[in-house]
């Protein structure tokens, strides 16, 4: 066995983990081979028509996969955390983060304010059809003046009778374009404290003064679609109100631990496949007469990186188990967050390098990957934010 051969990259997510039953492996295989068979295949004419199929999301919703989480009168399997970190961890595999945001936000960003904070009532009128992956969801937190400063939002919610009226702008919405229910978050009271002016509703597609102002040309996750939301006197049923008036702020809080741990999961999962393209590369590449494998620095390298790579997902799965075991992950969670975007764009920025002049190359995978990767430093909870909930925790 030569030495390039022995460092099995594949191998570090393949050993079983202490922190994973039988469930979890048998999830993990099976989502591989959905990514395998119906994602690698087409992804690329995703990016090019900026937008997942509705088709295929219909097909996760088949398998399983948008009911991990919910319970079994939904569709759903009931099962933890660390089911949710499988899911993100494999769809980060894919190589096309654009398709692996797009489940995500339904699944772990979106639909869990439903199920949380809904009523009854309301879940059994979408819940059904969110993990059938007939109702693609959407959370619209973010405004242009407001991302991780929540309590900065300005889109407001005044009650009218048996309706709220909504009026303002949501920036950066994932699944924007094409999704069919919203959670949406307003101020019903603009007088009260910050953290208890916020509600969360539930805004449905086509709703009278609710329209989507832009789709978003981004830099990357192309095939995700991303939109301007525009709420001009929205009319919203005072039914769609999720758990009651200035909750919100709360609710939106409480999720960002289950986004960040899946967001971290993701960067992992990408991290994985980068080194793993990058090592067949370099296995094969020749340059000076022997493939690029032969040069220490470059073994050393990749080596580190892999290093690091098991390190960041070893703390993505004690986060997540923490959270299935029913402790305070806070500062963990932030951990992850922080430490695995950045990681992502240190394993990306070496990979692109080893690629040479094919890692600029759109037809090059790693330079797709590279693009998707950057935005895992910013998008839910910056990491200079991230290091500040850190610091206010040791």
């Amino acid at each position: 066995m030569t030495a390039a051969e022995g460092f099995g990259a594949g191998d570090m997510v393949q050993r079983r983990s202490p922190y994973f039953g039988e469930e979890h492996e048998a999830l993990r295989n099976q989502i591989r081979r959905f990514v395998e068979t119906e994602v690698k295949p087409h992804g690329l004419a995703w990016e090019e028509a900026g937008m997942v199929p509705r088709a295929v999301l219909e097909r996760m919703g088949e398998l399983g996969f948008f009911g991990i989480r919910y319970p079994a009168e939904y569709g759903g399997a009931e099962m933890d955390t660390l089911a949710t970190v499988v899911l993100a961890e494999e769809l980060g595999r894919s190589t096309f983060s654009g398709f692996a945001i797009t489940a995500l936000v339904h699944t772990d960003m979106a639909s869990v304010h439903l199920f949380n904070a809904g009523s009854k009532a309301q879940r059994d009128r979408w819940m059904p059809d969110v993990v059938a992956g007939k109702a693609i969801c959407a959370v619209a937190v973010t405004e242009p003046d407001a991302g991780s400063d929540v309590k900065g939002i300005r889109t407001t919610a005044r009650r009218e009778g048996d309706h709220y009226v909504l009026n303002g702008a949501k920036m950066f919405i994932t699944n924007g374009v094409h999704g069919d229910l919203y959670c949406v978050a307003a101020k019903t009271d603009v007088s009260a404290k910050p953290s208890q002016s916020v509600s969360m509703f539930l805004v449905e597609k086509g709703t009278p003064g609710f329209r989507v102002g832009r789709a978003l040309d981004k830099h990357g996750w192309r095939c995700s679609d991303t939109a301007e939301l525009i709420f001009e006197d929205c009319r919203v049923p005072a039914e769609n109100l999720l758990g009651g008036e200035g909750r919100g702020f709360y609710a939106i809080m409480s999720n960002f631990q289950n986004e960040r741990t899946v967001i971290g999961a993701m960067a992992m999962g990408e991290a994985q496949a980068a080194i793993e393209l990058t090592l067949d590369h370099v296995r094969t590449r020749k340059a000076f007469g022997a493939p690029l494998w032969e040069k220490q620095a470059i073994r050393q390298k990749l080596s580190m990186l892999a290093a690091k790579v098991e390190a960041g997902r070893q703390l993505v799965y004690h986060a997540a188990w923490l959270d299935a075991e029913g402790f305070d992950a806070t500062r963990e969670v932030s951990m992850v967050k922080a430490y695995c975007g950045e990681l992502v764009n240190e394993v990306m920025y070496a990979c692109v390098q080893f690629h040479g002049g094919m890692g600029f190359m759109r037809e090059s995978a790693i330079e797709r990957m590279a693009r998707d990767a950057r935005v895992q430093a910013i998008g839910g909870g910056a990491t200079e934010v991230m290091l500040e909930e850190v610091a206010k925790r040791l």
